[in-house]
């Protein structure tokens, strides 16, 4: 059973020397060529694209952390894999800093109902499309890490492929 409801205020979160600490998921999938494709969602606001991220909070793990804010923000499930990163940045609402953990996510499942569907869109786009709608350098920063990584890798697309669509 999936929780349809998104966690909200921040007496859970977790702080580092003040920096609130952030976590998200790039979800991707194979397309049936072998291509790979990623799943961004717009902002609350919707203005702009991004990929789903959140507060981490202190009774979850990281990596349970983006996949909870995958399933709230874009309504998918997968397999959280390797973490491409940490970085600093600044918010844009306030002028404090945060630190955010970016991790790959192979999804498995899209689900039609998800916790932030009435405030959010989402939208599978090839690396490039992404890569132009994401405004976050550092999202884009872990994007480019993940490209690496799947085309360094020996990973069977076809594999992957068939296995996600059973």
């Amino acid at each position: 059973m999936v929780c349809m409801v998104s966690r909200t205020g921040r007496q859970l979160q977790r702080y580092n020397k003040g920096r609130r600490l952030v976590v998200g998921c790039i979800p991707y999938r194979f397309t049936r060529n072998g291509e790979f494709e990623v799943l961004v969602v717009s902002s609350q606001k919707g203005h702009s694209m991004m990929f789903p991220k959140g507060g981490w909070e202190l009774d979850e793990s990281v990596e349970e952390a983006a996949s909870r804010e995958s399933l709230e923000e874009a309504g998918v499930l997968g397999i959280v894999q390797c973490e491409l990163g940490k970085w600093r940045f600044k918010s844009k609402s306030q002028a404090i800093y945060h630190e955010g953990y970016m991790f790959p996510m192979l999804v498995t499942e899209q689900l039609s109902l998800w916790p932030e569907q009435n405030v959010r869109r989402r939208a599978w786009m090839n690396v490039e499309e992404a890569s132009e709608s994401c405004q976050q350098w550092w999202m884009k920063e872990a994007l480019e890490r993940l490209v690496e990584r799947l085309n360094s890798s020996d990973i069977d697309k076809e594999a992957v492929l068939s296995s996600s669509l059973s």
